[in-house]
């Protein structure tokens, strides 16, 4: 371990002396061609970005905001900015240009660096409404934009490592390190403020569990803007281990093949299509290859972390040797651990990556704690499927009286920029962080989310119903993609359905029906009554208030750019109400 780091551009000191020969830091895709970065272009590209910020004049709490698409130049940036004492404000390419102005007038930027001609396009008619702004530089070449080329001479002519050494020096560990505006899923993100101890207790943290695995390469998708993909990144860089940064989630299963990486960080929808395409993968066979598929994927979902019979662990082995190892050549080969966190893990995918040896360890946690929480190990018991682990080493929680999740630690934010009410009404006297999100303790050790508190509502009878909880269990349905259960101040449970059209595709085929389009899809009686079918069977196992009485299909997808999820993938419910105010009307009018 190094225990030397108590900031986190001290992640640097690593890069100049234990990992200094290190030529593969980060790898990057340039046109199409992979690129490496070695320490030494790691350690001065940070020190030109810092001499740069102070011949700009940047003084010791000055914010600087990114809007930089995953890439060695985001780390440049992410040190340069915090080893001289600014405050690094990273930002969503693809916010909305009113959260772009609330974030740059909220926090008071002084300097923006972006990647593209596509994002300044976006920003720029903002810009003369950001009073603090002073300069604007780009990565790519854009017409009439300072090039961040003339920024890194600028900073090269005018370097002095002493004089940025005397300036880190006196940044201690609990100083503001950055500020992250949080997606939201109503109304507009807070600042929720960051300090080095935060983000390196949780890192060192996390090590501590990967450490012992000798991970020597990891592949990085997630926004690094998000605070679970950049402490993770950290925790990387903290064990040298190798991050290929790859461009959009579409890329990630070609990524997984050509760079071969042994670790990777997703979020649950990411493993959803994984999974999917593995079934498609097998739909495509003839008989008898067909169904020895489908009983590998079978024997896979009932894969449990138990002591197994032999006759199980047998039938595991062929089915490994026939399909489950083809699974893994096709991420890559050496891929062997997941971490998974954002939203809650269909168990089901869990136990089917896990029996193919793909290790998902699933966590939890939130911006405001760094933002991990707990997080599976593996550790003996250190796993227990439709959790989300035990408590991060170093932090607390602890349930109130209403199931509310309450957290505690070096992990938890300094609050919540020029909010002081608003920090006080989610961090008490005590210290304890209210997470806003119900949980439960399995066995005393593993935490399980139930719901989001805010996001539990009471029917027109009084009942309150717990929507997360519904919606997670109709998700393991591989016929259902995405739902929304709704209800309040109303006598009955209802569900806005997402339909797996991948799925139904394969499935309208096996029946020798002809798929022709979503639209259509979701108004045939067949489709509606096998999707009658899942949510009965789901009925019976809640109870008769919860129960989903009556529901919508939808033929559109929901996801951040349509604006039903969050960035993180939640759900935007008061917006997905709104969309579909009509079907809702009609649902509860026809009853």
């Amino acid at each position: 371990m190094n225990g030397d780091v108590t900031r986190l551009f001290d992640l640097l000191k690593l890069y100049r002396s234990k990992c200094s020969a290190k030529k593969d830091v980060f790898t990057f895709s340039r046109k199409g061609e992979w690129k490496t970065f070695s320490a030494s272009d790691y350690v001065d590209y940070s020190n030109w970005v810092s001499s740069g910020l102070l011949a700009l004049g940047l003084q010791k709490g000055d914010k600087v905001a990114t809007i930089i698409n995953n890439c060695p130049a985001w780390n440049y940036f992410d040190m340069g900015i915090m080893q001289i004492g600014g405050v690094h404000v990273p930002v969503y390419p693809t916010l909305s240009s009113e959260n772009f102005l609330h974030i740059f007038t909220h926090s008071e930027i002084r300097f923006l660096f972006i990647s593209s001609q596509s994002i300044y396009e976006r920003v720029r008619p903002l810009l003369p409404r950001v009073k603090t702004l002073e300069a604007v530089y780009s990565i790519d070449k854009i017409e009439g934009v300072p090039h961040w080329k003339e920024f890194l001479i600028l900073g090269q002519t005018q370097f002095d490592i002493k004089k940025i050494d005397l300036i880190s020096t006196g940044i201690q560990s609990d100083d503001l390190a950055t500020i992250i505006y949080t997606s939201g899923t109503t109304g507009k993100g807070k600042g929720v403020m960051l300090s080095h101890r935060n983000f390196i207790s949780n890192f060192k943290a996390t090590a501590e569990i990967v450490e012992p695995k000798n991970i020597s390469r990891s592949m990085s998708f997630l926004p690094l803007c998000h605070v679970y993909e950049r402490m993770l990144n950290y925790m990387y860089q903290y064990l040298g281990i190798n991050i290929c940064y790859i461009e959009s989630f579409d890329k990630v299963m070609e990524g997984l093949r050509q760079l071969q990486p042994e670790m990777m960080c997703a979020v649950p929808r990411v493993l959803e299509k994984m999974h999917n395409g593995f079934i498609a993968r097998g739909r495509a066979l003839r008989q008898p290859l067909k169904s020895i598929y489908f009983w590998a994927l079978s024997l896979a979902s009932r894969y449990t972390l138990d002591a197994r019979p032999l006759g199980y662990r047998i039938q595991l082995m062929i089915a490994d040797r026939l399909v489950f190892r083809k699974w893994r050549k096709a991420v890559g080969g050496r891929l062997r651990f997941i971490v998974s966190g954002g939203a809650s893990l269909n168990p089901k995918i869990a136990r089917v990556f896990w029996a193919a040896n793909l290790q998902v360890m699933e966590g939890y946690g939130l911006t405001e704690t760094s933002p991990v929480i707990a997080v599976s190990n593996f550790e003996p018991g250190g796993v227990k499927f439709g959790t989300v682990g035990p408590p991060l080493k170093g932090v607390e929680i602890k349930l109130s009286g209403d199931g509310e999740i309450l957290c505690r630690g070096p992990n938890v934010m300094l609050g919540y920029y020029k909010e002081p009410l608003l920090t006080s009404q989610v961090i008490d006297a005590h210290g304890w962080l209210h997470t806003g999100d119900i949980g439960e303790l399995v066995d005393g050790r593993y935490l399980r989310i139930t719901d989001r508190k805010k996001e539990m509502f009471k029917t027109s009878g009084g009942k309150y119903i717990a929507p997360q909880a519904i919606e997670n269990r109709c998700k393991e349905s591989d016929f259902i993609e995405n739902i929304m259960v709704i209800g309040e101040n109303k006598h009955f449970a209802a569900a806005l359905i997402v339909p797996n059209f991948e799925h139904i595709r394969g499935w309208y085929a096996s029946k020798g029906h002809a798929f022709s389009s979503p639209s259509a899809a979701i108004r045939d009686p067949i489709l509606l009554e096998r999707i009658q079918r899942e949510i009965d069977l789901i009925n019976e196992s809640l109870d008769k208030p919860e129960q989903i009485k009556a529901f919508r299909l939808l033929d559109t997808t929901w996801s951040p750019d349509t604006g039903e999820l969050s960035l993180t993938l939640k759900l935007r419910r008061k917006e997905i109400e709104h969309k579909n105010r009509a079907l809702i009307y009609d649902m509860y009018d026809a009853r």
